[in-house]
């Protein structure tokens, strides 16, 4: 279905029930099912957010400086991608921690000729850092990669099975979208991703689907074309 993908983790995925931190069972969970897309001969490139560790708006970070508070998140955000690098290594297959933020004793410098000939090359690739600057989620950063490397969607994985017009494990009899636009998402205000990465998609055309991540096997699911979660294009 797909040649190219970029995956959207959450850090909260990393974590799983533990709330904080990395959860070793459910991030080698993650990469069995990314080395089976791999081995579908899709190529796979990964944005991961540090909300398991730190999160610059978070009530935490509520009397911080919010360039200071969103740089330690987009530090947070490195800690994951390493902890991706390792586990998706361990399934045999060659990864690369890209980071926006540059600290050349554990990652390479995002350089986005590098990442395409990374993933022409079959190895994974995670994006760290964010987009580099303050001010903007791992949401714009995973739209704007997926851009800049072409791929031929994006894909957010979350602990829901699509998107609501309210939160379904509040409200009980919230409706699923199968099918929606981007212009919908910013007309009901849902919020399935920041309304910067949500214009961005929709400028560049750029479909989304959002799916539930804790499926088994939901990952290789999406990128064969079965309609599972809901799907977002322009």
């Amino acid at each position: 279905m797909f040649k190219r993908v970029l995956l959207k983790l959450s850090g909260e995925a990393l974590a799983a029930q533990r709330g904080f931190g990395v959860d070793p069972i459910r991030i080698h969970e993650i990469a069995e099912e990314i080395a089976d897309v791999r081995r579908m001969g899709v190529e796979v490139a990964i944005v991961v957010g540090g909300g398991n560790f730190f999160r610059g708006v978070a009530e935490q970070a509520k009397d911080m400086d919010r360039v200071s508070a969103d740089q330690m998140g987009m530090l947070a955000t490195v800690i994951n991608s390493l902890a991706i690098q390792d586990a998706v290594e361990k399934q045999g297959l060659a990864c690369r921690v890209m980071s926006a933020i540059e600290m050349n004793r554990v990652a390479e410098p995002y350089i986005r000729r590098r990442a395409v000939r990374h993933l022409e090359k079959g190895r994974v690739v995670v994006f760290a850092g964010g987009t580099g600057s303050p001010y903007f989620s791992t949401d714009t950063a995973a739209a704007l990669r997926a851009m800049e490397i072409r791929a031929d969607v994006l894909l957010k994985g979350t602990k829901v099975d699509g998107i609501y017009d309210a939160d379904p494990v509040i409200k009980k009899d919230a409706v699923k979208f199968d099918t929606l636009t981007y212009m919908d998402i910013l007309r009901l205000n849902l919020r399935v991703m920041d309304a910067t990465a949500v214009s961005l998609c929709k400028d560049n055309n750029l479909p989304m689907i959002i799916f539930n991540l804790n499926g088994r096997g939901n990952i290789q699911r999406v990128c064969q074309g079965e309609k599972i979660g809901s799907l977002v294009t322009a």
